[in-house]
């Protein structure tokens, strides 16, 4: 066994891997879900050898220290391209596709002039696409295509030397295009990220990663293919365009390749439960899958109870549910517990919204889903206006420290210092997560992001509770995302809530007004709020990143620009160029 809390790096797990147990499957990328023989697979010693394929092709165009923009789609060549990055001593920084989209290729670009990519690595496919790409946005950097090469001579490749402490790789998280922050993750930070995850899930002979996050994403990265890999065990991978044409396709994959062990967000689970029909449950099998990781949005009770109502017939077991909560800044996992029917708590919704979790009595309840244990890391809540520790039961920002959490942002001082090195009492290291939650009985509870929250006459209000009572209550709404929002301009002063709301299909102009009449009624019943205005958009209309998440501060910013594009609103001003189009 190759011990991970010892192991100096990266590259000399990976070397090792090679070495004892190079002929165990290490990835196979699936197009096919539902044949397993149409899967390109690579064993461990394989994919060593391809990782020199692309380390010498890098050594050749950049320096030991350089940063390689990683521009892949779903594919063997991006391992490959992320070990080569390690093995030749350089720093991957992957990114998504620059894409159609003035906003994505503004992101990408944003990312390489922040990190000071040296050169580019892109699939042959794209290559034309991206040296477009390239020029068009005043990119110097080569772009290069290295292809994977079995017969390849690499025996002049040599392992650069790295130690714990070493830069493996920038982490960018899905933010704004114009203040791209790069999570600096160590060997350190990914050794001892995947030691938890081996600790957490039990890995063992026979057990199998798998899943369709895009592979730059920090559950997709880290989650899905470097701790499994790390800890001896195989990945299955397929593309999240796969996923979202076809949900059922994932199902598939999950049964047809033995995986015990996949990740997804909330929305991807509820989309399953949605999309499947009754009759398409005959030849899902389910039933090896014992980890279904929750995470990387707030996980919702009812999502997870209907999933295994749905799923029973499949196989599929309620104790197999893991909800999560991990972050980029933290390599990736801070807490779960798996292996447990999901633990809820009915709360009291007033107290809630003063910061308090209280057992729910005869007034509105909200229900919280536990994230687990924390994994290896010092947890708090804490006041973030005071810093002062908080004592469980209150709720307040999720402070955390340990050997997974990364050193900063990269060439971002300000930011690092705002976020980083924080002290509790007298204990110091701490990262501030920008999340709100609360310790109950030792268990971490999410209860939603501080820049999101919105504060409506003095209440505490979270957008997504408001979203997620709408789908439940009209079906009209059912698959579909929305985003709740506050706006400047209340005639008492106040800001003016704002639904956001993208609809299953186009109906007359007076449907869609009876159907904003009853979402404002939801609102006001559930929530005792006013809607001071509703926008129904297309599918598509409401941005969301790459990990599915609502980017409802973009959503926001559009609104009050007059960007979006409604198929219905009660008197909403678009301007002439977001309704043809030339705003994109």
């Amino acid at each position: 066994m190759v011990d991970l809390h010892s192991a100096t790096s990266v590259s000399t797990v990976f070397t090792e891997r090679a070495r004892r147990t190079g002929a165990d499957p290490a990835v196979a990328i699936v197009t096919d879900p539902a044949d397993p023989a149409s899967a390109q697979c690579l064993t461990f010693a394989e994919l060593d050898h391809e990782a020199r394929v692309f380390a010498q092709e890098l050594s050749r165009a950049c320096e030991p220290g350089a940063r390689v923009l990683l521009l892949y789609p779903t594919s063997a060549e991006f391992v490959a391209a992320v070990l080569g990055c390690l093995y030749a001593g350089m720093v991957a920084v992957p990114s998504s596709m620059p894409g159609r989209y003035r906003h994505d290729r503004r992101r990408v670009l944003g990312i390489a002039r922040d990190a000071d990519a040296a050169c580019v690595l892109t699939s042959a496919d794209d290559h034309a696409e991206v040296t477009a790409w390239a020029a068009q946005e005043g990119l110097h950097a080569p772009v290069l295509r290295p292809e994977l090469d079995p017969a390849r001579d690499v025996s002049d490749v040599r392992v650069h030397p790295a130690d714990r402490e070493t830069l493996a790789l920038l982490q960018y998280t899905s933010g704004s295009t114009s203040d791209p922050k790069g999570s600096m993750v160590t060997h350190g930070n990914l050794l001892a990220n995947a030691a938890t995850t081996a600790e957490a899930f039990r890995f063992e002979e026979g057990q199998r990663f798998g899943g369709w996050l895009p592979n730059y994403h920090d559950m997709g990265l880290m989650g899905l293919l470097l701790s499994p890999l790390l800890g001896g065990v195989g990945t299955v991978l397929m593309s999240p365009a796969a996923f979202l044409r076809r949900p059922r396709a994932w199902l598939e994959m999950l049964g047809a390749f033995g995986v015990t062990l996949s990740a997804a967000p909330n929305f991807a689970y509820e989309l399953c439960t949605a999309r499947v029909r009754e009759e398409e449950l005959d030849g899902l099998d389910l039933s090896r899958w014992r980890f279904a990781v929750n995470g990387s949005e707030p996980v919702k009770a009812r999502v997870l109870a209907d999933f295994a109502a749905k799923f029973a017939p499949a196989g599929f077991r309620p104790d197999a549910f893991a909800p999560c909560f991990g972050m980029a800044e933290a390599t990736l996992l801070v807490s779960t517990t798996p292996s447990r029917e999901p633990v809820v708590l009915r709360c009291d919704a007033a107290a809630l919204e003063q910061d308090a979790v209280r057992p729910a009595g005869a007034g509105p309840v909200r229900t919280l889903v536990s994230c687990g244990a924390p994994r290896d890391l010092d947890v708090r809540i804490v006041d973030p206006a005071t810093s002062r520790e908080l004592p469980g039961g209150q709720v307040g920002e999720i402070w955390l420290s340990g050997p997974s959490v990364v050193r900063g942002y990269w060439r971002n001082e300000a930011a690092t210092g705002e976020t980083f090195g924080r002290t509790v009492g007298a204990a110091g290291g701490f990262l501030r997560t920008g999340d709100l939650g609360t310790l109950v009985d030792g268990e971490l509870f999410v209860t939603g992001r501080i820049k999101e929250m919105m504060i409506i006459r003095g209440r505490n209000i979270y957008p997504h509770d408001i979203e997620h009572e709408l789908r439940l209550n009209h079906e009209q709404l059912r698959d579909t995302v929305g985003a709740a929002v506050t706006v400047p301009g209340g005639a008492d002063g106040e800001d003016r809530l704002v639904l956001i709301h993208e609809v299953r299909r186009l109906v007359p102009d007076e449907q869609l007004a009876d159907l904003a009449g009853k979402l404002r009624n939801t609102v006001a019943r559930e929530f005792g709020l006013r809607a001071d205005a509703v926008l129904l958009m297309r599918r598509g209309g409401v941005q969301r990143t790459t990990s599915g998440k609502v980017r409802r501060a973009e959503m926001r910013a559009q609104y009050l620009d007059g960007e979006l594009r409604p198929v219905w609103s009660d008197g909403y001003r678009a301007r002439a160029e977001a309704v043809t189009g030339e705003s994109r």
